[in-house]
């Protein structure tokens, strides 16, 4: 017997809560994977990240042209070809 999924759908912008009711932030950008979320004020951002494949460390990179940068320097506009910052979102980089 198949088990039924029930589809959710996130919209740009959106808010994200956590299974506490605790807000995460809002819905930054999709791609295949899911979609990225921005952090609340007063949600601490990490810029490592442990995986099966070991330890990532968490970057911003650009939609439009994938530049890449550090976490901790996020840009209003992409340096390289000038995207609003909708269009950047968190990366994890090996």
């Amino acid at each position: 017997m198949a088990t039924e999924q029930r589809q959710r759908q996130v919209q740009f912008g959106q808010t994200v809560y956590d299974a506490d009711g605790e807000e995460l932030g809002r819905v930054r950008a999709f791609d295949d994977s899911g979609f990225y979320v921005s952090s609340a004020k007063g949600v601490s951002t990490m810029t490592q990240a442990e995986s099966k494949a070991g330890e990532k460390t968490l970057m911003w990179r650009c939609w439009e042209c994938g530049e890449m940068g550090s976490i901790d320097d996020i840009p209003e506009t992409c340096p390289s070809c000038g995207a609003e910052s909708e269009e950047i979102y968190y990366w994890q980089e090996d």
